[in-house]
């Protein structure tokens, strides 16, 4: 089975491909095709992977290319990580919000948006030429922002396309190890959008235990979402949102905590990975790594007062492993239930059957399907709506080259206080990236 990695050249690859190497049943992946723009960063990691391969026997052949159509042609799987305009655009998109007293994180707010708008072209013309090239290929898409961009691809793709994200996984085993459950043996639910989802309940053995680890405030505040949100904000929600709704309820903190930072994380990420790329081996990889997982939401957690990151936390166990998991149950109709970003259908009545949602799903050779949920209360029911919203407006503005529609996307986000503030932000945007230019001439 081929897998095809679009992004190759990114840093997290190596996850991917150490997860591969744990499979050694049959109708695993034997080829794994690396492509990116960048042949520097391409060659560098597949310097790391030849070193994870050393001494497995039966590794997957690795393959590299800068060309797109080879990439795809017969390819089984592909998985798309890519990163439009790399992480100096990140840094752009923080550096733009800031100056206008907004979050510019890549996923949340202004910074997303204007990822996601420049995003969205890339990853629709990818999704046309895996049609095109490789109609039978599930597509698995990580690239930020993951709902939106999985969205955008599923105009193409249909259902063929399944976004993935760690979060959700991580939330759902931290939340199991304060209860003193096995994470691989509870029924977890969750609901949202992707970085804006609720973890509701935890069922072992058929039994809700979300309850006790809210009456119990010492095992409450050693979750790492008690301490980022304190324990009796969870109380009051009777839920653990994902951590990225740490950015909508403590927003004015986490912004004041963004500008008093040196560098922002873009700026970190950027500089950090720039040693490892200049000379790549499975050991910088691994201490870059590290770091990179233990300075993770630091900003948040100096807002919060969390302190760092308690040494489970920094334990992977993210996309890789939901994407492994994933292709099994497709490759070879092994059932699993895994949180995914699917098309709604009939999930959340207040959306339309288009919309992707994050969601337990259970996946099967004919792809994911997502599972019925209660309905989700009416502040977490505005806030999705909002976004979803605000999502649609980017993939209109996207598509169009609509500048009232980015305008529009920019100003209906929950996080930008004014529509002139949101012009400005266009326009800053506008300035930095020069593939957005043609939003300023309609």
């Amino acid at each position: 089975m081929r897998l095809t990695i679009l992004g190759g050249g990114g840093f997290r690859v190596p996850l991917v491909y150490g997860a591969l190497l744990g499979d050694h049943d049959e109708g695993r992946v034997t080829r794994v095709t690396l492509h990116d723009l960048d042949g520097t960063r391409l060659r560098a990691v597949a310097t790391v992977l030849a070193e994870q391969a050393s001494g497995v026997p039966d590794a997957p052949v690795v393959e590299v290319t800068t060309d797109l159509d080879e990439a795809l042609r017969g390819a089984d799987f592909v998985f798309s990580a890519i990163r439009v305009g790399g992480l100096e655009g990140r840094a752009a998109d923080e550096r733009v919000a800031l100056a206008e007293g907004v979050l510019g994180q890549e996923t949340v707010g202004a910074g997303g948006i204007a990822y996601g708008l420049r995003t969205v072209p890339v990853a629709t013309d990818i999704a046309r030429r895996v049609a095109a090239l490789a109609p039978d290929a599930w597509v698995i898409n990580f690239t930020n922002p993951a709902g939106l961009v999985t969205e955008a691809m599923s105009r193409v793709l249909g259902d063929r396309v399944i976004g993935i994200c760690d979060s959700p996984v991580g939330l759902g085993r931290r939340v199991a190890r304060a209860l003193g459950a096995d994470p691989g043996r509870v029924w977890t639910d969750y609901v949202g959008l992707n970085h804006l989802g609720w973890l509701r309940g935890l069922r072992v053995a058929g039994r809700d235990e979300l309850p006790r680890l809210f009456a119990d405030p010492e095992a409450l505040g050693s979750l790492e979402e008690g301490r980022l949100f304190g324990t009796d904000w969870l109380r009051s929600l009777g839920a653990i949102p994902n951590e990225y709704l740490h950015y909508y309820y403590f927003n004015r903190e986490t912004v004041q905590a963004y500008r008093r930072a040196e560098r922002t994380r873009g700026v970190f990420l950027r500089d950090q990975q720039a040693g490892f790329y200049a000379e790549p081996s499975l050991k910088r990889w691994e201490s870059t790594l590290a770091e990179r997982e233990a300075t993770y939401m630091a900003d948040n957690r100096e807002a919060s007062g969390a302190g760092r990151r308690a040494d489970e936390d920094l334990e992977s166990g993210g996309y890789e492993k939901v994407a492994l998991a994933l292709m099994r149950a497709v490759a070879r109709d092994e059932r699993a239930t895994l949180i995914l970003n699917v098309r709604n259908r009939t999930t959340l009545s207040v959306l339309d059957a288009d919309a992707v949602i994050e969601v337990p799903c259970l996946v099967d050779a004919n792809g994911a399907h997502p599972y019925a949920v209660d309905p989700l209360p009416g502040h977490a029911t505005g806030l999705v709506t909002a976004v979803k919203a605000v999502e649609r407006e980017v993939m209109t503005a996207a598509e169009s080259g609509s500048r009232a529609a980015a305008v529009r996307a920019f100003a209906l986000h929950p996080l930008v206080d004014s529509v002139t503030v949101a012009r400005r932000l266009l326009d800053g945007y506008t300035a930095v990236h020069p593939g957005l230019a043609h939003l300023n001439r309609k």
